[in-house]
């Protein structure tokens, strides 16, 4: 996990720290008998139909713009 975080990543946000460790625990459920290419179709299919918005990365919903 640390090297994960601190070679891959410049910062890590307390507010983003879930989506790193959710990432980190992918890989390292998914390292054995999986090739990257393997493991990138599992992500993909995992996420068809699902949405994440800019503001909900930031933080942001629910807010008025000014």
């Amino acid at each position: 996990m640390k090297r994960g975080l601190h070679g891959t990543y410049v910062t890590v946000g307390p507010f983003h720290l879930f989506r790193y460790i959710g990432e980190q625990a992918f890989r390292y459920n998914n390292r054995k008998d999986m090739s990257d290419a393997d493991r990138f179709s599992l992500a993909v299919s995992q996420i068809i139909g699902k949405r994440l918005t800019y503001a909900e990365v930031t933080g942001k919903v629910g807010e008025t713009p000014f």
